[in-house]
């Protein structure tokens, strides 16, 4: 059994991840504020991690500012990464997103900040960059809703399962740090504007989709497929259909 601190506990990943390492065996330490922890503060950090062999950082912010997000990750990668040294954790496992580091703009560009923190922390991490979760599309109609209508970036994405991802966390974290995992991705390329279509007729919600190029590096990595699992990514199991029959 190992004792496995997830930071980010009680997200949509986060959940996933606390429940199947807690099947594996091991002892899941939430990081979360609900649970008196405070990645940004640094507030009981030390302790949480008394005993912690393995960190999984799947903490996020809800912002589409990079200077928000840049700011967010920063200071909580800066926390853990110096509170795991105090503690003796062997082994630092973060969440990452496919074609971030190439279009560090927005939400994106923190979790570029991120992945280069740890590039230059050691040689005691692993990085999982995982394509858009099937969620994404709900959160696209949350957030684009705009006098009746519900504006999309134009943007090709791959959507994985956030337990499959939860599934590749959790075995990274049982081995030996390994810099770059395997990309994971969803099963097949999919359009975001018809995904959110396809949730909409799913719910029951009768609202027109705008679709919209966003500008600069950000609306070209969007378009042109840069957000999609290359050659040699792990493809995941369920599609986006398969994932909404369930939501039903």
């Amino acid at each position: 059994m190992t004792r496995i601190a997830i930071a980010g506990g009680t997200g949509v990943v986060g959940a996933h991840v606390v429940d199947l390492a807690r099947q594996a065996g091991h002892e899941a330490v939430v990081l979360a504020r609900s649970t008196g922890i405070d990645l940004i503060a640094g507030d009981g950090l030390a302790a949480a991690l008394d005993g912690v062999e393995v960190a999984i950082d799947v903490s996020s912010i809800g912002t589409l500012s990079a200077k928000a997000s840049v700011a967010f990750f920063e200071k909580a990668t800066r926390n853990l990464l110096s509170a795991e040294a105090g503690a003796g954790v062997r082994h630092h496992v973060a969440l990452s997103i496919i074609g971030a580091a190439g279009a560090p703009s927005g939400y994106y560009a923190g979790k570029a900040v991120q992945e280069r923190m740890l590039e230059e922390s050691g040689d005691r991490w692993s990085i999982l960059r995982a394509a858009q979760f099937h969620e994404f599309a709900a959160q696209m109609v949350q957030r684009g809703a705009m006098a009746g209508v519900v504006v999309v970036p134009k943007m090709l994405s791959q959507p994985v399962a956030a337990v499959e991802v939860a599934e590749e966390l959790v075995a990274i974290a049982e081995g030996a740090p390994q810099g770059y995992a395997r990309d994971l991705a969803g099963p097949r390329p999919e359009n975001m504007a018809d995904m959110v279509r396809t949730y909409l007729r799913a719910t029951g919600q009768r609202r027109p989709v705008l679709e919209l190029r966003l500008p600069g590096v950000m609306g070209r990595a969007s378009a042109d497929g840069s957000l999609l699992g290359g050659p040699s990514a792990k493809r995941g199991r369920q599609t986006f259909d398969e994932w909404l029959e369930h939501q039903r």
